[in-house]
């Protein structure tokens, strides 16, 4: 409980420091125009009040990764909330601010145009499609983890023990609704559909974290959480899952996530001042963080500890929404647990929504199509859509987190690099990006190596090497670029 608490009070003090510190080094000032002025549209460029930005950053942000992602690393053992803590100030909430606000001081621009504004044409054009992808897995994944969820929790009489295949009717079902609502949130004004339901799914996401909170504080004699006394792999197959680099793969939403900086420029384009950047950047970084580091500790806590928990994601095959299940339908009991449900899935389908809005606003900032539009936007999303269904059908759940654990990664690093030129650029201390840059460069390089969905090298040593020269490589590529502008 100790090591718990101290992470979460330095979570809390993070917001008002160092918040504060990089709010100040990049020069925030709420006299400069922004974009939902200066480009209003009425479609994507519309200012929004600051408490609803923030709620749509949180829930854009949040999705199942706090949460499932959470409980499946914690099955490292306490180490992840150190990942959850140091991760998600000094490199999420940071990654997290800077890319927003670079967004914010160049009207709005998404992730790829904002890369190739400080990496180069040639890396511009290899995010663009890297984005995209990433965007369209991650519209999948929340497309289809809700589903799932719904469609074992509601009962339709008519499609019970009907399939197509080994897919169930009732579950054909809730994908055609699920994907009617991601349509309708991709093409309508983002003040529509978005606007409107984001702040309920919010107020929804809190209570559920705030609720596990309440269990863990209250009743710690019943769920003890373990404490951090050292930096050991409590993971199952510890030699198969390394700490690095697959605990920084597994938590990425609740410390460091690339996803996140493709969702910034969604909101810069809807706030009203640069002031407010700190708040719903950092400070919706920060809630994630806690949220994750609140799963991870009731997961630890409520199946006795590190090797209980292991033994659970063996007997439920590894699917946290099942685990999820259990822990609420055990401790809250069966109201709240069907409010933690909604709340799940109204994570998983708030985050699903507004990456495919994202893949249309990077194909349409691609080609130069204007989106005021209907007809437009739809001709750009509809393809989007189909690739999304194909993958749901053609691969399995498992397989598809993964690349897209790693894409995520990987996305986040190119941010940070960007961000370290950014910081070059303005003169201002350029080791903010870089450390997290460098750190983040070797895992995801080691991860090539090491991970089984990848080369899976048996020899560790010679695995970490080629990590280390491929982001020495890298880190020379960046800054020779940095230095010709």
């Amino acid at each position: 409980m100790i090591t718990f608490l101290i992470c979460l009070v330095a979570l809390v003090i993070s917001y008002f420091t160092y918040g504060k510190y990089l709010e100040k080094t990049c020069e925030i000032n709420p006299a400069n125009p922004v974009p939902s002025k200066t480009m209003y549209d009425g479609v994507d460029y519309l200012p929004l009040p600051r408490w609803k930005v923030f709620l749509i950053q949180l829930l854009n942000i949040a999705g199942l990764g706090p949460i499932f992602g959470a409980l499946l690393g914690a099955a490292y053992g306490p180490v992840a909330f150190l990942w959850i803590t140091l991760g998600g100030i000094f490199m999420g909430a940071m990654h997290d601010f800077i890319s927003g606000v670079i967004s914010l001081k160049n009207n709005g621009l998404s992730l790829p145009e904002i890369i190739g504004k400080y990496l180069g044409n040639g890396t511009k054009v290899f995010m663009r499609m890297f984005s995209l992808f990433l965007m369209v897995l991650v519209g999948t994944v929340f497309m289809s983890q809700p589903a799932e969820l719904v469609a074992s929790n509601i009962s339709l009489p008519l499609l019970e023990g009907i399939a197509f295949g080994t897919t169930t009717w009732k579950l054909l079902a809730v994908l055609a609704v699920i994907l009617i609502y991601y349509i309708l949130a991709t093409l309508l004004p983002i003040d529509k559909v978005i606007g409107r339901f984001y702040p309920i799914f919010g107020v929804a996401l809190l209570i559920m974290a705030l609720s596990i909170l309440f269990i863990l504080l209250t009743k710690s004699d019943v769920y003890t959480i373990p404490e951090l006394t050292s930096l050991s792999n409590g993971i199952a197959d510890p030699q198969k899952f390394p700490i690095v680099p697959m605990l920084f793969t597994t938590i990425a939403c609740g410390a460091l996530s690339g996803f996140h900086a493709t969702q910034s420029p969604m909101m810069a384009r809807c706030m009203t001042s640069e002031k407010q950047a700190r708040s719903i950047f950092f400070g919706a970084m920060i809630a994630e963080s806690i949220i994750a580091l609140i799963w991870a500790a009731i997961g630890m806590a409520f199946w006795g500890g590190v090797e209980g928990l292991n033994a659970a994601i063996a007997e439920y095959g590894g699917s946290a929404a099942k685990m999820v299940d259990v822990i609420t339908g055990t401790t809250l009991g069966p109201v709240i647990a069907t409010c933690v449900l909604v709340g799940v899935v109204g994570c998983a389908v708030t985050s699903g929504d507004t990456a495919f809005r994202c893949a249309r606003l990077i194909v349409s900032d691609m080609f130069g199509i204007s989106q005021k539009s209907l007809l437009k936007r739809v001709l750009v999303s509809l393809p989007l859509f189909a690739v999304a269904l194909f993958i749901i059908f053609a691969l399995p759940f498992q397989t598809i987190w993964s690349y897209f654990a790693w894409c995520n990664q990987t996305l986040a690093v190119l941010t940070l690099w960007c961000i370290t030129v950014y910081m070059f650029r303005i003169k201002k201390p350029i080791v903010i990006g870089a450390v997290p840059a460098l750190i983040m460069t070797y895992v995801c390089s080691s991860y090539i190596f090491i991970s089984p969905m990848m080369c899976g090298m048996d020899n560790r040593v010679l695995a970490y090497i080629l990590g280390g020269v491929l982001t020495i490589v890298i880190t020379v590529a960046v800054f020779i670029k940095a230095k010709r502008g």
